[in-house]
């Protein structure tokens, strides 16, 4: 039994109908339950919904011995997978934001709001900016309007919300999509399962 995790969500949803259409469905997924847990015995697959920042912690302990996750995950964390396809869904971008009006000045630390302080520090530390970190796990594009921050790193998709709150995208960092990634030890002992979902997913998304 092959075991998947999936992130709660559209994204999963959206997953989950593309692994079924490759040959793994399971069709008690869908139905209005509040399991975690589901299973296909006949097509050798176990899927669990987990919230999405944790399926590549499910992934890299063996838990799961592969998953779907976002790219934001993966360059947050690092986990020790393997990254083994881009699904080119869920796509965004992960953005500097703030008032349209906002210059840096560069007269002191830029403060940063965001939930992915890992990528923030990263992208300022390679432009040599001095920058204050302040860590929040929702309603980011609020800190800037009431003075707790200069601008946000955040995920944008349409940048509807920026818009709505007198935002918008200074910089973009980097895009982001959905990635289908491996245990390590799962890839070496399951390795041939894991690539026929593999070309599975290849099959279903081409290029």
């Amino acid at each position: 039994m092959l075991r998947i995790a999936l992130p709660k969500g559209r994204l999963g949803e959206k997953a989950y109908h593309v692994l079924a259409e490759a040959g793994y469905p399971c069709p008690e997924l869908l139905e209005d339950n509040r399991k975690l847990i589901f299973e296909n015995t006949d097509a050798g697959i176990q899927y669990f919904l987990v919230k999405p920042s944790d399926v590549s912690v499910y992934v890299e302990h063996g838990a799961a011995d592969a998953g779907i996750v976002g790219k934001d995950i993966l360059l947050e964390y690092e986990p020790d997978i393997y990254e083994l396809f881009d699904l080119r869904m869920g796509k965004c971008r992960m953005c500097v934001a703030g008032p349209g009006r906002f210059r840096d000045r560069h007269t002191r630390a830029l403060r940063v709001a965001t939930k992915f302080p890992h990528i923030a520090g990263r992208y300022f530390d390679a432009q040599s900016r001095e920058i204050e970190i302040i860590h929040l796990n929702g309603s980011i594009e609020l800190a800037p309007l009431v003075g707790l921050s200069d601008v946000i790193v955040d995920i944008v998709e349409t940048g509807t919300t920026l818009r709505e709150n007198g935002l918008s995208v200074l910089e973009e960092i980097v895009p982001i999509s959905a990635r289908f990634i491996a245990n390590k030890a799962s890839f070496k002992f399951k390795g041939a399962e894991i690539r026929r979902i593999l070309d599975g997913l290849k099959a279903c998304l081409p290029e």
